[in-house]
């Protein structure tokens, strides 16, 4: 069984998501319910939980304040809110799951499998959570990205990839420090997660960081070409964007 808490000040959710998780996810024990950061840093350090439904939305203090307030967490998080604002893109940077309220039971029963599927390693939970409380602050073009790989997860800052190139159901991710990162997730999740980040998909296979693109050279569509020397096509559909959006990126 997967020991759990739910941490939210409103007792309809939290008695909502507890009979939800006894209906549609029987791996899942609710071991506490929790009203308030200060009743869940308490059950906590008692239960030693593996999973946390915490709603990010409280009186006082929210849910990331939890977060802060927790020595080397070594639980998973699932984020539940009735907001889709900028914290939301801070959460998908770091890897967390999130489910918006109302809650969808086939909504649950995914994150719940995710959890089965892919338990963190204590390490892992730690560095997502540190992730998200770093992505929270920042400001710009420099937030952190979860990336999966092989072997685990692996932290890297957007400003450090050059480009994101497809090859079937992988990506690779081409880096500044002249490295590569293959990673087993198709091209259009990183489209969504890194377009608000300076980034632009120039063709179907290849998503580039418009931060890193040095040169564009005319053409049918043309090619720019990245701050590692490699040059990329870019599709005369994606040209007339492509030049707007350089002329409008902060290098």
């Amino acid at each position: 069984m997967i020991k759990t808490l739910i941490v939210d000040d409103e007792e309809k959710s939290r008695i909502t998501l507890k009979n939800l998780l006894r209906m549609y996810c029987p791996e899942i024990e609710v071991v506490e319910l929790c009203d308030s950061v200060t009743s869940a840093l308490t059950a906590i350090n008692k239960q030693m939980p593996d999973v946390v439904f915490l709603d990010i939305e409280m009186p006082f203090h929210n849910g990331f304040t939890l977060l802060e307030k927790v020595k080397d967490p070594t639980f998973k998080v699932v984020f539940t809110t009735a907001y889709d604002h900028y914290a939301i893109k801070a959460i998908k940077y770091s890897a967390i799951d999130y489910l918006l309220k109302p809650i969808d039971s086939d909504e649950l029963t995914a994150a719940v499998a995710k959890i089965i599927g892919n338990k963190p390693t204590p390490i892992q939970a730690s560095q997502n959570i540190e992730a998200l409380l770093s992505n929270l602050k920042i400001k710009g073009t420099n937030a952190k990205i979860a990336i999966p790989t092989f072997d685990g997860l692996q932290m890297i800052n957007a400003n450090e990839i050059i480009k994101c190139t497809a090859d079937e159901s992988y990506t690779h991710i081409t880096l500044t420090n002249n490295t590569k990162v293959t990673v087993s997730r198709i091209l259009k999740e990183y489209e969504e997660l890194l377009t608000d980040l300076n980034f632009f998909r120039v063709h179907n296979s290849c998503l580039v960081n418009l931060v890193h693109v040095t040169k564009y050279v005319k053409g049918d569509g043309g090619y720019v070409v990245m701050s590692d020397g490699s040059s990329v096509e870019v599709s005369r559909r994606k040209k007339n964007d492509l030049l707007t959006k350089l002329s409008m990126v902060q290098m």
